[in-house]
């Protein structure tokens, strides 16, 4: 991706406090390029709808600057920022028809009728809409009302979109179609997007890089692989997918990996990440997937663990064993499902097996361990 001094939207040294003395967004250096598809994504409180909002304009940077096309907005009104938005309740005017609100910002534009019509019909077919342009937003679903909202957010063709927990509102399957849809558009428009969910797996699925916040910092900003294959802290890891954790103390380091003493007195080798001298602790951090139970299945050079299994779960495609290991009674193996597969009971002693490149030694997140507990 571009670097910062080429990026479509730029926060340079931007902060945020709505009391003058908690900051909500603390010293935010971000830049995303033209075309970019980025994805704020954190918990409640974490910072990032308040970054978008003052990317509308809707909230004032405290201090720092927001560019957009290499200008500085933070003194220009959001109906001036010719930015479109689209937001989780749709905003759509109850009294307009879908073809009217589509209109709407085509009009405070001054485009002429024969212009409105042309946008309006050319938007409504690439949602998919085309027979809907003289109903009213009570009489759609609500997926047909969150294309009606994408489409106005479009339909003055503006280079930048911003979209705010748009599909929080939809039921599972037609929230993740309507991520498809979104991304495709995406990808025929060459729009910018930037995207603000708590959704880990909305933030994966759609997005070019993710931008994981907490406490109003951006704790890792990569692509969607790169999250989740190798977090670099402790709270990434456990907030992106799922994700199992043992606790233990740094014993030598070797190259770029360490040897850890687990609370259960086995030691085992990880990457060494976010670690930095003997008798440090640590989190292990290793994805349910690349953990094995099956000795026959066991790669060269896999190192062992010793555990207890705690629960095994059917799913259909795939089995889900619970698996006590040291003070962590909830280290989770997930198996495909095959005939070949042993069907655990609890109680029954188990041996897994992972490989030290899928292990990742991570800082001791106070959080993260609260939650092994």
């Amino acid at each position: 991706m571009p670097g910062q001094d080429n990026g479509f939207v730029v926060f340079s040294g931007v902060q945020k406090s709505y009391d003058g003395k908690i900051l909500v967004v603390k010293d935010l250096n971000l830049s995303i390029a033209k075309g970019e598809f980025l994805t704020m994504l954190g918990p409640s409180g974490s910072g990032k709808t308040t970054c978008l909002m003052m990317l509308a304009g809707f909230e004032t940077a405290t201090q720092g600057e927001i560019l957009l096309g290499g200008k500085p907005i933070n003194n220009i009104p959001p109906h001036k920022r010719e930015i479109g938005m689209v937001f989780q309740n749709y905003a759509l005017f109850p009294h307009m028809t879908v073809a009217e609100n589509l209109a709407f910002p085509l009009q405070v534009r001054s485009m002429s009728k024969v212009e409105q019509e042309e946008k309006v019909n050319h938007i409504l077919d690439m949602v998919q809409m085309s027979s809907f342009g003289n109903r009213r937003p009570g009489q759609l679903s609500g997926g047909q009302q969150q294309r009606i909202a994408l489409a106005r957010a479009l339909v003055f063709e503006p280079e930048l979109v911003l979209m705010d927990e748009p599909l929080g509102a939809l039921d599972k399957q037609l929230r993740e179609h309507m991520q498809f849809e979104i991304k495709h558009l995406h990808e025929r428009l060459g729009i910018t997007v930037v995207y603000v969910t708590h959704d880990q797996t909305e933030a994966l699925t759609m997005s070019d890089r993710v931008a994981v916040f907490n406490d109003g910092i951006i704790q890792q900003l990569d692509a969607p692989d790169t999250l989740y294959e190798a977090p670099n802290n402790s709270f990434v890891a456990q907030f992106i997918g799922e994700n199992n954790t043992l606790a233990g103390t740094i014993e030598a380091f070797e190259g770029d990996f360490t040897k850890v003493r687990l609370d259960n007195d086995q030691v085992i080798s990880a990457k060494a990440v976010n670690v930095s001298e003997v008798g440090e602790k640590t989190l292990i951090s290793i994805r349910p997937e690349r953990a094995e139970t099956e000795e026959g299945r066991f790669p060269p050079g896999t190192q062992l663990i010793s555990g207890e299994v705690m629960e095994f779960i059917y799913m259909g495609d795939v089995f889900r064993t619970r698996i006590k290991v040291g003070n962590n009674e909830n280290f989770i193996v997930k198996s495909r499902n095959s005939p070949a597969q042993t069907r655990f009971q609890p109680g029954e002693k188990v041996t897994l097996g992972c490989l030290k490149e899928d292990c990742r030694a991570l800082d001791y997140h106070t959080v993260a361990h609260e939650d092994l507990t």
